[in-house]
């Protein structure tokens, strides 16, 4: 008997360190979307910096959280070829007048907001601590009970949830979703499940990049430039369309 527990207890303490960091995500979630200003931009990086010192006292290592020095180099390539790749297809889609208009959103109405945004705002409060969250702790994590598998399936579904607050306005600061879907409660749920199914799959793209080059570097790239160059976008398509 003491010898059944003795295999299952590093198996059982795994599984508890993945319950501890989601109930850590999920409350950081609340506490961001449902309180106060200060809390919402203080409460992403300051549980990002709690789940780092988690990690650390569980044993997981700098290559484990893809903060290991010795992958800087392939992270590195890997990013400049992620923000190469959204550049792109960001300035085809503005290009086109049929996608345009999805880039019309009220938050970035103005180039200098956008500016602060996307250069302070979204990395700082967003992109940095979600990817520490998300790439980095909750990846090694869940790779230590389940593996790749583990970590592409659960890690993607978690980032998509992780997004349902944020997305409960969309449509409604939206002009293209509002014209497609409409601003009454049918238009609201399917912003949001919209939304939670993209992020989960961009939440797949993250992985993929973190895996395939070891760093963090790689998925925190895509991520800015999806958020971060999607809000410069916004910011020039509203002064082309108001000029």
């Amino acid at each position: 008997m003491p010898e059944t527990i003795a295999v299952h207890r590093p198996r059982f303490h795994a599984y508890l360190d993945v319950a501890v960091v989601v109930a850590v995500l999920v409350c950081t979630n609340l506490i961001a979307h449902f309180t106060t200003v200060w809390a919402s931009m203080a409460a992403v990086p300051i549980a990002a910096a709690v789940l780092l010192g988690l990690a650390w006292s569980r044993g997981l290592g700098w290559a484990e959280l893809g903060l290991s020095p010795r992958h800087w180099r392939r992270g590195t390539l890997y990013a400049l070829g992620a923000v190469a790749l959204v550049l792109t297809v960001v300035a085809v889609a503005i290009a086109l007048p049929l996608t345009r208009q999805f880039f019309l959103s009220n938050r970035y109405a103005t180039v200098s907001g956008a500016l602060i945004a996307s250069m302070i705002v979204i990395p700082l409060q967003t992109v940095i601590p979600e990817e520490l969250a998300f790439r980095g702790v909750l990846h090694g994590t869940l790779e230590r009970v389940w593996g790749a598998r583990g970590v592409f399936a659960a890690g993607s579904l978690l980032f998509g949830f992780w997004h349902i607050a944020s997305s409960l306005g969309l449509t409604t600061g939206n002009q293209g979703l509002t014209g497609i879907l409409g601003g009454g409660v049918f238009g609201q749920i399917a912003g949001i499940a919209g939304a939670v199914v993209a992020t989960a799959i961009a939440g797949v793209a993250f992985t993929w990049l973190r895996r395939r080059s070891g760093s963090l570097l790689a998925p925190i790239a895509l991520h800015w430039s999806l958020n971060g160059v999607g809000a410069l976008a916004a910011a020039l398509v509203w002064h082309v369309t108001l000029s």
